[in-house]
Parts: structure tokens; sequence; C-alpha cells
């Protein structure tokens, strides 16, 4: 308990206080993106295929390399701190470590999700999801959710994508056994949809199974729009790289169908199997990768888009979503000039975080190699969330598990609001009338962390088992 109350300080004190003032990184190029100018700079170099970029409720950006070591990087000096090397992580041509993904209510379940391939005892290659627990400044008692699932070098995917209903969807490729992703008994070239103790959640498409989509070839991005609307980028053959909409119970189409059900015989198929067609595709291919939601101010002409970044095509590409969410009119491509790029994040203050992945047997790798990159807006102000202390809600105990106590500083708005780390409105009090303080009960509310209101005053509650 010692540890996690010395955890559950440092992240109330990450979510409240802004990051320190950073000293401008070197430019290393510029790129309008409407009348805004992008400013691109190195955070952090000498990486080895990084795999997988999260920001984190303690903002930090969590990283996964190939290789099996799993750091959390400093998004204001790029120091990366490691926090394990996983030593049965096996690493063959595109498998090894690769998604990750943390519990939403890591403050008092301090979880972190990773899928990656291992050998067995018997020489087979195979993929696995691990839990693991943050402590002390490390990661360790793993505990093997889902495994002994079908791999080879090439298609594992793998992405891992937290879902506000406290479930985790898990992407799989075909492991180069194409007629697999058609087999509803089969893991392999499907997205998954599991709890997060890796049993099986009872509404899922198919009772007592874990598939949650299936047809897929390699997927290898995976993202939800503030709406709620999932996302998913797919590798294609030798065309057809896919850019698809997410809808349970769907089969996308592999390995019948490539891209669009356009063909005689894949308009028949299509017609029989519910088959969900892409978005957008790509011929020739880009190897599509990494993908993330921007919704951040800080550069209006990709607000409300998907941002895709690309392997063999190098690039990031911007893809702009109709008001629901359904159609790309538009594509544009940026960031050419640094090579294979496989991952990306962005933070609350609207930078976006690209890792190259040029040291991964198929790049050119510049002597930095690989490296984290930052995409931002310069001239952008965020606001600072510095509040005078004289004017704060003051709340107490903090954490708490019983009662709260508030008080505000000067008479004004009598609605108190708490909110859960989704932003659910979860339970309502009020100020009477010339009340400066208000008590009232927390006993009802699952612990982790919330958002204690009171007009446009607002604090941090952590609430404990």
């Amino acid at each position: 308990m010692k540890h996690l109350n010395s955890f559950l300080t440092t992240l109330l004190l990450a979510a409240t206080t802004p990051l320190a003032a950073q000293t401008p990184l070197p430019v290393l190029t510029t790129f309008p993106v409407g009348a805004t100018t992008v400013t691109v700079s190195a955070l952090t170099t000498g990486l080895t295929v990084p795999w997988e970029l999260v920001w984190g409720p303690d903002n930090f950006i969590w990283m996964t390399e190939r290789g099996g070591r799993i750091s959390r990087v400093n998004p204001t000096t790029g120091a990366v701190t490691p926090l394990i090397t996983l030593s049965d992580v096996a690493t063959s041509s595109e498998g090894g470590l690769l998604g990750l993904a943390l519990h939403p209510d890591f403050a008092v379940s301090p979880y972190v999700y990773v899928v990656y391939n291992y050998t067995d005892a018997g020489g087979t290659y195979l993929e696995k999801l691990v839990r693991l627990t943050y402590a002390n400044g490390a990661l360790g008692a793993p505990l093997t959710l889902l495994g002994n699932i079908p791999a080879t070098s090439t298609h594992s995917g793998s992405r891992l994508l937290m879902l506000p209903d406290r479930t985790l969807l898990m992407s799989t490729g075909d492991a180069q056994q194409q007629p697999q992703a058609q087999n509803p008994a089969s893991l392999n070239g499907k997205i998954l949809r599991l709890n997060l103790d890796g049993s099986i959640p009872a509404n899922n498409p198919t009772p007592g199974s874990r598939v949650y989509t299936l047809g897929h070839r390699n997927p290898q991005g995976l993202v939800q729009s503030p709406a709620g609307r999932l996302y998913s980028s797919e590798h294609g053959p030798d065309s057809d790289d896919e850019l698809n909409l997410i809808e349970p119970g769907r089969n996308y189409g592999w390995p019948t169908v490539e891209g669009y059900c356009n063909r005689p015989e894949e308009q028949t198929f299509c017609a029989a199997n519910n088959v969900k067609e892409p978005l957008t595709t790509w011929t020739p291919t880009l190897g599509v990768a990494g993908l993330t939601y921007y919704s951040s101010p800080a550069i209006p002409g990709w607000q409300n888009h998907l941002l895709l970044v690309s392997l063999k095509g190098a690039r990031l590409t911007d893809l702009a979503l109709n008001a629901t969410g359904d159609a790309i009119p538009t594509r544009t491509d940026y960031l050419s000039g640094f090579g294979r790029l496989r991952a990306i994040c962005v933070s609350p203050q609207g930078r976006v975080y690209v890792a190259t992945s040029n040291r991964d047997g198929r790049g050119s790798p510049a002597p930095t190699d690989d490296r984290i990159l930052v995409l931002e807006n310069r001239d952008f102000v965020v606001t600072s969330t510095a509040t005078p202390a004289a004017a704060r809600l003051q709340l107490w105990p903090n954490p708490a598990r019983h009662t709260l106590t508030l008080e505000r500083p000067a008479l004004g708005e009598d609605a108190i609001t708490i909110s859960d780390a989704l932003g659910r409105r979860v339970q309502t009090a009020r100020f009477a009338a010339g009340q400066k303080q208000v008590v009232f009960s927390v006993e009802g509310l699952k612990p982790g962390v919330y958002l204690v209101q009171n007009g446009s005053r607002a604090q941090r509650l952590v609430v404990e088992e």
C-alpha cells in the first residue's frame, strides 16, 4: 500500500501540474498545415525499433521496442527510463514486443498490458497477451492472460486498445495462414475483445468467443474517436492497404476480398458474409502502421481527423473525416524524409509524437535512428491550468475513502459535479445558499481518479478502496 499511495500522489501531481517550460528542441524541418506552421524536432534518439507509443496518465510517453524493452519517455527532456526488458520476447523479422495499453484506472490498478511473440518449450513460435504490474518505478509480476496464438515471423499484428467499458481490443494477423482469418474458431486474422482479466465479455458478438471482427490480414493501427467510432489500419498484399471502420461482428473479407468488393467473386462473397468495405485503400501499398485521432485546437487543419503513419510509404497521412465519421473525403501526406514511421500518439497539448522504424532490417538508419519526432505548432499557447491558491476549490482528504469535504474560496456557483476518467458524470452535490463548505459521501464510487468541478474551478480526486 505504501508504494501505491506514493504513486497516487505522483499521478495527482502529474495530472494537476503543467509540464515544465521546455527549451525548444533544434528544428529539423517545418511544413504547413493550412495557415499553421508545424515544426519537427527530435525528442530522443538511439532507440531500436520502437513499436508502440502511448500517452500515459503520468504525462509521460510509454514505449515498447521490438526487442523486449518497455520504457517511460519524458516528453520535456527526452530522457528514456527503462522499466523492464522481457526476457522471453522472441524477435524474428516482424515479430517481437508489439502493442501496449494501460489500465484505465491506473492510479489504483497500475497494470500494463502488452502483446508479444515468444517460443514455447517445443520451439514453436507463438504470441501472447501479458499483464504487468507497475510498482516502485519498474514493471514486474507478468501474468499471461491469453497465449498459444499461432505466429510466424510476419503478420503478427498487434495493437491493443482500451475501450470505455473497461474491455480490451487486441488485433492479430493471419500468421501467413490465410484461411484462418475466416475461421471463427481461430484467433488469427481477427480483432479480439477481452475483459481485463482475459476472460470473454458476455456481450461479445458471438457468445463464448473472443472474436470481435474477422477477415483481417495484418491490422497495424487501432484507435477510437471521441464519438466512439473504431478505426483500424491494415496491411494489404501488393495492393489495397486499408483503413477500416470497425463494427462488432463484421467480416472484413480477407483472404477472399482485397480492398473493396469490386470483383464479381468478391461481390458474391461480400453479400453472403456481412463484409464491411474499407473507408479508403492504397495501391501501391504504404505499409500502413500506427493510427491516432487528433482533437486538439493546436493544429486546426488536423482537428477531428485521423493521423496515420506508414512504413514503406515513409509518411504521415492526414485522413479527414466527414461529420458522421464514416467517410474520408480527403487525405493529405506530410513528413517525408525520415524513413519508416511506425508509432504515433498525441499529447493533451496537441503535440504529435512519431517513432521511426529504420533499424527494423528494412530501412536505412540515420546515425541517430531510431528516433521519436515531435510535431508541434510552436505558436500555439497552451492555457495554463495553474490557479492562485486563494482561488482554488479545496478538497480533503485526498485520496478519499468514505467522505469528502469541499470548500470554495468565495461564493459563486452552487453546483458540484464529479466525473470519472472518461468524463462521465457519476455524482452531483450542491453548496447551500451562502455555504462555503460541504461534506458528502464517496463510498458509492469505484476506486479510481475523478474530476471534481464547481463552476470553472476543478480539482483531481482519487478514491481508494
